[in-house]
């Protein structure tokens, strides 16, 4: 099985229980947030908060309706997608609107998550990038990369507060 690319930022945390975790601390990160807190970055050249928010929406629609083929879909195949070019399609969506609809999509499929089986999370596909692997290891994949991004919120946490 191939390394999952957000492995470093998942650790050894249990990828289910991060996935019930970071939307409430992203979440509590921006609750006195002002529309133009949401417009700063992390870095220069890099998203806003904004379209993160709207990325990580994007993620769980892609990621979690991947999984869901995988378990019916004998011999998946997944198709890649390329996030730049996702952007566009959603960019404009307000941020807490993007927040909203990322942690209501969380909790709908973690209720998914939880109900499979070992058998279930153990059901193989084929991903163009990463070669077989199977739908934990698209848990795993989501959990990293909500941590990966938790970290963007915080540096823009740090640097809002320093000004």
């Amino acid at each position: 099985m191939n390394a999952n690319p957000y492995g470093f930022d998942l650790g050894d945390r249990e990828p289910l229980k991060a996935l019930s975790e970071t939307p409430g601390q992203i979440r509590s990160i921006m609750d006195d947030w002002t529309g133009a807190d949401f417009e700063r970055s992390y870095a220069a050249g890099k998203w806003s908060a904004r379209k993160i928010l709207a990325h990580l929406a994007q993620t769980e629609l892609a990621l979690t309706t991947r999984a869901r083929f995988a378990l019916t879909t004998e011999n998946y195949q997944a198709q890649s997608f390329d996030q730049d070019q996702w952007m566009p399609l959603d960019e404009h969506v307000d941020a807490r609107t993007a927040l909203d609809t990322y942690t209501t999509l969380r909790r709908m499929n973690l209720a998914m998550w939880r109900a499979l089986t070992e058998a279930q999370m153990k059901r193989p596909f084929f991903h163009p990038d990463f070669g077989e692997v199977n739908v934990a290891w698209i848990a795993a994949q989501m959990a990293g990369h909500d941590i990966h991004h938790l970290k963007h919120f915080q540096q823009i946490a740090a640097q809002r507060n320093q000004s």
